[in-house]
């Protein structure tokens, strides 16, 4: 199988197209092309007058050998192969703790090898969870163990469901990860588009689907189980190993590997594993406001007249600005016509997060406006970015003035530094109600000038974004972990043997794809820390080093 790349045609070309454009790129008659399949489609919309679709195509001829001697490579083998089989009496099996998607794809893959994982979850089954959530946004109920953050799916089931990163994927563990949802029921069109989504609803009957398949292969899920501390034993030369985690209820389970895959949101969580001796250190992370436009203002900036068009759906952006005060403004977690939803965990903060369905057609667009931070803007132990974080959730809590309300203000309020007493044509979508008002109160003064001054700078960008009626909600303080929890080479904890952080709790991922592959990269740790033993254990796993040290973030 060979593999073309940068197939470029217009928007509105046909499969005959394709098919030429392939042929000619192989100086081939189209006859002589035996099979051609799409791995990849995007869309190049630098110029608005002429956007076309850009292609990677996998494509079979009768003499391969031939066009290998020219311009012309194999395809790549994506074939996602486990790294070990479970022993048959295996003594103790592993723990995941939390059902997020670091979790789900970590307990799917150690099922899918035969170790049966324990799945355990503070929160509720996602349809449960679901119910709970909503009574968040209808009544400002707020459940603090089954809500935005906890609860089977995770974070990122009440999100656009977005299936794309930045990491680096030699090993093409993302691409399990896709096949995996394909097979639970998500459309196959997310092999290839080049910026796949999901949505909300599919999320949810999805994460049930692939919950089923680990439960058939031997895993056991329990959910409303909550982990209150680990059971670490201590050798004479001080080396500290887990053997067991303690539930909340009193009961132990006793294990030798746990997958910590708790979520960035499990504070107390964090707060038992820095005082259980865990190696922990603060990182950095960002805040700032979620803003909504019309979803038809991106459509025409991106699109120009081919807005609407079937092929392209909503239109989203990325913008970056370098303010002169030294913060980066960067958008986080670009939800084209979609909502911005109430995600507090905790009574008496709010904290706003993005979400769309699949279809991605409410009125308005919204993405984070945040600004980057880190550990030297909240100095002390390495928690206290937590307190950080609550600290101006309470702020925007009390600027509400009522139950779960977020306060909000127009751009041009916000840009003229007065209040908002009233709102204007864009309708904000926050959920159960909103509060007009100073949102200058809800961020550190440093935080508030670098949005002042990167609003208008990305107005050059997309015209419009500037506009009065813009509508800026607060907070978004959940934008990543506030802390890291150090891993080494071979997946285990700086630490503590047996203990394998991973995913966005840990600080080392920014979204549902790079959770899913930090998930199944630590299922292979512990499917080899439990068959080899732990010596050169990331070099035995395919693609190089299991894990790299530093998270690479998700704009």
């Amino acid at each position: 199988m060979l593999q073309l790349t940068e197939l470029r045609l217009p928007l509105d070309h046909t499969e005959a197209d394709l098919l030429e454009a392939v042929a000619r790129r192989l100086a081939l008659a189209p006859a002589q092309v035996v099979d051609a399949h799409v791995v990849r489609r995007a869309i190049d919309a630098r110029k608005k007058s002429a956007i076309a679709l850009t292609y990677t195509v996998d494509v079979e001829v009768a003499d391969e050998a031939a066009l290998l001697a020219g311009n012309v490579v194999r395809a790549p083998d994506t074939a996602y192969r486990f790294v070990a089989r479970a022993p048959e009496h295996l003594v103790r099996r592993p723990v995941v703790i939390g059902a997020g998607p670091c979790g789900l794809f970590a307990a799917l893959v150690l099922a899918q090898m035969g170790f049966r994982p324990i799945i355990l979850d503070r929160g509720k089954v996602v349809r449960e969870r679901t119910k709970d959530t909503w009574a968040l946004w209808r009544r400002g109920v707020l459940d603090t163990e089954s809500n935005v953050q906890f609860g089977e799916g995770g974070a990122g089931t009440f999100s656009d469901g977005k299936l794309y990163s930045q990491i680096k994927d030699s090993a093409h563990r993302g691409r399990k990860v896709l096949n995996e949802f394909v097979r639970a029921g998500a459309p196959e069109e997310i092999l290839t588009v080049a910026k796949p989504h999901i949505g909300t609803f599919r999320l949810v009957s999805i994460v049930e689907s692939i919950r089923a398949s680990i439960e058939a292969l031997g895993g056991e899920y329990r959910f409303q189980t909550k982990v209150t501390g680990l059971d670490i034993a201590i050798g004479i030369d001080g080396a500290r190993a887990v053997r067991g985690v303690r539930l909340e209820g009193g009961e132990r389970i006793d294990t030798d590997h746990v997958v910590l895959a708790v979520g960035h949101s499990a504070r107390d969580t964090f707060e038992m594993l820095h005082e259980a001796g865990v190696a922990v250190e603060a990182k950095p992370f960002s805040v700032g406001f979620r803003i909504e436009h019309p979803q038809s203002l991106i459509d025409r900036c991106r699109w120009g007249d081919a807005a609407g068009h079937k092929l392209l759906g909503a239109a989203d952006y990325k913008l970056v600005h370098h303010a002169k005060n030294g913060r980066s403004v960067y958008s986080f977690c670009m939800c084209p016509g979609g909502t911005v939803v109430a995600a507090a965990s905790e009574p008496g903060r709010v904290v706003t997060n993005g979400m769309s369905q699949y279809s991605r057609a409410e009125r308005n667009a919204n993405a984070g406006i945040v600004v980057g931070i880190t550990p030297a803007d909240y100095p002390g132990s390495p928690l206290a970015g937590i307190a950080f974080q609550r600290h101006w959730e309470e702020r925007a809590f009390a600027a509400g003035g009522s139950t779960y309300a977020a306060p909000v203000q127009r751009v041009g309020d916000f840009l003229a530094g007065r209040p908002s007493t009233v709102l204007g044509a864009v309708i904000p979508s926050y959920k159960p109600s909103v509060t007009p008002t100073d949102l200058s109160a809800c961020l550190p003064d440093y935080a508030i000038s670098a949005i002042r001054e990167a609003i208008p700078a990305f107005d050059r960008q997309i015209a419009g974004f500037a506009m009065d009626d813009a509508v800026l909600t607060g907070v978004e303080t959940r934008t990543s972990s506030p802390i890291r929890i150090g891993r080494l080479a071979d997946g285990n904890s700086l630490n503590t043997r047996g203990l394998f952080p991973a995913g966005e709790g840990a600080g080392f991922a920014g979204g549902i794809l790079s959770a899913g592959v930090d998930g199944i990269k630590a299922a292979e740790a512990v499917a080899l820390s439990v068959t080899r033993g732990s010596e050169a254990v990331a070099e035995m796993i395919r693609g190089g080093p299991a894990f790299s040290a530093v998270k690479e973030p998700v704009l």
